[in-house]
């Protein structure tokens, strides 16, 4: 998108405590701006998954970049886990260790009408999970690069079953290349996300690392920056984003304001307040200042897509189910 942003549309997921909360919720910001919401479809699910694990959860949007042959003019990607129908005493490890390695794609070309869900394998056979699925388009490969974190070799009992950012890249989100390592910093990281700007890929991510007096920057976010998309050598920026206003955080957001040069980043502050609002006006930047937001309620891990003029117009009357 070339014009700068009309307004936003926000999907996310809420709790696995409530009816429906696994399933995919679309808010629309009430202007311009980022900081205020109103859900659409009256708050009830958009998108429900009626494949694989029958529940879904981290939804990202992205608009596609418009490939040969491309008939989408979006996607939405989401993890393949319904944490709801698990045993409670043993969900996050069961999950961790033999969840699905595949990921939900639906398409649109409206961002109104959505195809039905596909399931599609990407975590190779030795990986446990396949979590928080995104991509970017790539120009120097003219594909997109699809990446998640996913545990690998989870039941070997050799201390190497961290979380690692694996990825992949594919033309059409039905056929991709084999998965390969993206970030192993031989402790867990989750959570990528990317945005491009001023000739740099800027991937902001968890870092899992167990907080402690030595690693006073960890459950917090790590921003780093590279010239090329797919490289495993970014630059790191910025480590321990949001400890001085949250308690933990993950599930980052990032995107650009209806100024030029202005960001909003929102971090999910997970069994609390969930997303909260930051700002800065340089995406090299240490410092991200809190800014009060108005969120759709008990938002969980999603993602935000900057709309034009004709993008908000087609969505607004949705505001009214």
């Amino acid at each position: 998108m070339t014009e700068d942003p009309a307004g936003y549309l926000f999907a996310y997921f809420t709790s696995a405590a409530e009816a429906d909360g696994e399933q995919v919720h679309f808010a629309l910001s009430t202007g311009p701006h980022p900081l205020e919401w109103q859900v659409l479809n009256g708050g009830q699910p958009v998108l429900h998954s009626a494949v694989g694990e029958l529940g879904v959860r981290d939804p990202f949007l992205l608009r596609a970049a418009g490939l040969p042959g491309e008939i989408a003019r979006y996607y939405l990607l989401a993890t393949d886990l319904c944490i709801a129908k698990r045993n409670p005493a043993t969900a996050w490890e069961d999950c961790i260790r033999a969840g699905s390695r595949s990921i939900m794609v639906w398409e649109s070309t409206d961002l109104v009408s959505w195809t039905d869900p596909r399931l599609v394998e990407v975590a190779p056979p030795d990986a446990g999970n396949a979590w928080a699925p995104e991509a970017a388009y790539d120009p120097e490969s003219g594909t997109y690069l699809v990446y998640w974190a996913s545990t690998l070799n989870p039941g070997s009992g050799d201390g190497g079953s961290h979380h690692r950012m694996l990825c992949s890249n594919t033309t059409d989100f039905r056929t991709f290349t084999p998965a390969r390592v993206w970030i192993d910093r031989g402790w867990s990281v989750i959570d990528s996300t990317v945005v491009q700007a001023d000739g740099y890929f800027y991937r902001f991510s968890k870092d899992e690392l167990s907080a402690d007096s030595s690693s006073p920057d960890a459950k917090f976010i790590t921003t780093e920056r590279s010239d090329t998309l797919d490289s495993t050598h970014y630059t790191v920026i910025a480590t321990g984003i949001g400890k001085n206003d949250l308690a933990h955080g993950e599930g980052p957001i990032i995107v650009r304001g209806p100024e030029r040069n202005q960001w909003f980043l929102f971090i999910d502050e997970f069994g609390l307040r969930r997303y909260t609002a930051f700002t800065s006006d340089s995406l090299d930047s240490n410092t991200w200042t809190p800014v009060e937001a108005v969120m759709p309620p008990g938002a969980s891990h999603g993602s935000i897509l900057a709309l034009t003029a004709e993008e908000y117009s087609q969505l607004e009357p949705l505001t009214d189910r």
